[in-house]
């Protein structure tokens, strides 16, 4: 009798809950659209975006220049990327991401645009 009493208030009690959630969530939905935070969420996501890394800003980066082979920019990177995973730091390592990204674009680029 005692449990299944027990079980009852168990039941109803999430059901509540669950039911507080869902408006808790509705409610900060809201409240965000009201106030212009999605809004504002989607300029500082453009922002971040229009600040992308220079094409000479990347060769830095891996100590390349415009004359480097695509192979050797790779090695650069491979090297960097390994030596800062293991000891280094994770924002250095992603710098050096980012940087052989922008290069890997620029490096599409002109292979697109040289005749075959």
């Amino acid at each position: 009798m005692a449990a299944k009493i027990l079980a009852n208030l168990v039941v109803m009690g999430g059901g509540i809950l669950a039911r507080a959630l869902v408006q808790a969530y509705r409610q900060a939905l809201t409240n965000a659209s009201k106030t212009g935070v999605a809004q504002e969420t989607v300029q500082n996501a453009v922002r971040r975006a229009s600040k992308a890394m220079t094409e000479q800003e990347a060769r830095q980066i891996l100590g390349v220049s415009e004359e480097t082979a695509w192979e050797e920019i790779l090695k650069k990177y491979d090297v960097l990327f390994e030596q800062n995973a293991k000891n280094g730091s994770f924002y250095i390592q992603s710098k050096v991401h980012r940087a052989k990204e922008c290069l890997e674009t620029v490096n599409r680029g002109k292979a697109d645009a040289s005749p075959s």
